[in-house]
């Protein structure tokens, strides 16, 4: 077999397996909260915001995820080749006062695939 053959097969072959199994191995960003379902009125507590993504690599990782708080923006990381998180399940926490009723919301997103969700969750002032 001659080399122009040889790669020609090798390139066919190669984007036939990541056609096929490709999707197998993608997955959307998914994001889950952690918070007390009450506090005390001036006390503070933490929201722990959990990203779950089967790959986090030079070419396919977690691009960005944040925590709103009542609508406003509490927190962001933002992610890169050159800065990607440091497993595929990684945990960030935000500590917020209670001062009233708290509607917390968190997302991430793959920088190919996008979210699978948003995260929602509540903290009832006491």
């Amino acid at each position: 077999m001659n080399r122009r053959k040889f790669l020609a097969t090798s390139v066919a072959f190669v984007g036939g397996v990541v056609l096929t199994y490709g999707t197998a191995w993608a997955n959307k960003a998914e994001s889950r909260l952690e918070v007390p379902e009450s506090a005390a009125k001036g006390s503070e507590t933490i929201i722990k915001l959990t990203v779950i993504h089967s790959a986090n690599s030079f070419f396919h990782h977690v691009e960005w995820a944040w925590i709103q708080v009542n609508g406003k923006e509490k927190a962001r990381w933002d992610f890169s080749t050159s800065n990607l998180p440091e497993s595929e399940t990684f945990s960030r926490t935000v500590k917020v006062k209670i001062e009233e009723n708290l509607e917390i919301k968190a997302k991430a997103s793959c920088n190919l695939h996008g979210s699978a969700n948003e995260a929602v969750a509540t903290i009832k002032m006491l």
